[in-house]
């Protein structure tokens, strides 16, 4: 099935990191969704993921926990599409890890609050899975 990572519209390409505006970010997701009968889309954006609730037919919440995230960003592969090199990815670790560490103190659109409220507005098929062996079993 078709994958976007939200990762890959939502921000500037060119140094400093900086987000392109939510308008630009959504119109690619809306192309994308265009192109595609069913598509995966992951990310943490709130703000764009509720420009797409119409078009969702289920929402899946991954919530394991800080530590399970933590965890993750620790044995993430190399993403290529976002760093030139693996050793660049592991210098943005620890502030990653802060980032994640924050999550359920955050106001912003990529905090615990807005996860919630989005999960909790959509009225369709929706589930949340609150540990690593459920999400791996999803994807089983």
């Amino acid at each position: 099935m078709p994958h976007l990572d939200l990762d890959t519209l939502a921000w500037e390409l060119a140094p400093p990191p900086r987000r392109r505006p939510v308008a630009d970010s959504a119109r690619d997701v809306a192309h994308f969704t265009d192109a595609n009968d069913r598509w995966i889309i992951e990310g943490c954006y709130a703000d764009l993921l509720d420009t797409l609730l119409t078009r969702c037919t289920r929402l899946v919440f991954l919530n394991p926990g800080i530590e399970a995230c933590v965890e993750n960003a620790r044995e993430r592969p190399w993403e290529p599409h976002k760093y030139p090199t693996k050793e660049a990815q592991d210098a943005n670790l620890e502030m990653l890890i802060g980032w994640i560490r924050d999550y359920g103190t955050r106001g912003d659109v990529f905090s615990l609050a807005a996860h919630r409220a989005l999960f909790d507005g959509f009225v369709g098929e929706k589930v949340e899975l609150t540990s690593r062996e459920a999400i791996t079993a999803l994807s089983a």
